[in-house]
């Protein structure tokens, strides 16, 4: 039987990407063959720089060693991309239930697209950091490594 290859994508505004973000791709890439963090745009926040400069910080930051993923700007919606780019499930990490509560609609919506999401929780020792949190404090994590 051959098994059959899942693409996931994990997308965000990643505004900046904090070690929360690090830690669900290190842990995504360990479930499916190929991770692509989708650094895109969001009419609701006002990022710092554009989501191209934005995807450039993030494959900075990423180990160069993580082959399986790779790091895109996309300006549509995650389901167009994942149609368009044979993308089989999409990714959400979650802090709290506040966080799930948002997720779960956007999943709902996705889901009724054609692509299913799954979720994976924060570790409690970094669920308190937020890409907002950090911007409000004008701080940019030291590390992002998972």
């Amino acid at each position: 039987m051959t098994r059959v290859r899942v693409r996931a994508v994990y997308p965000g505004s990643f505004d900046p990407f904090t070690p929360g973000h690090a830690n669900v791709v290190n842990r995504a890439r360990g479930l499916f063959d190929e991770v692509v963090v989708l650094v895109s745009v969001n009419s609701t926040k006002h990022p710092r720089i554009n989501e191209e400069e934005r995807a450039a910080a993030v494959r900075a930051i990423l180990p160069v060693e993580w082959t399986s993923v790779t790091v895109v700007a996309w300006s549509g919606l995650t389901s167009a991309y994942c149609r368009s780019h044979d993308v089989g499930v999409i990714v959400r990490g979650v802090r709290n239930t506040t966080d799930l509560q948002a997720e779960c609609q956007l999943a709902a919506m996705n889901q009724s697209l054609g692509v299913p999401t799954v979720f994976l929780p924060a570790l409690p020792e970094l669920a308190a950091v937020s890409s907002t949190a950090l911007r409000a404090l004008g701080t940019v994590p030291p590390s992002t490594q998972p």
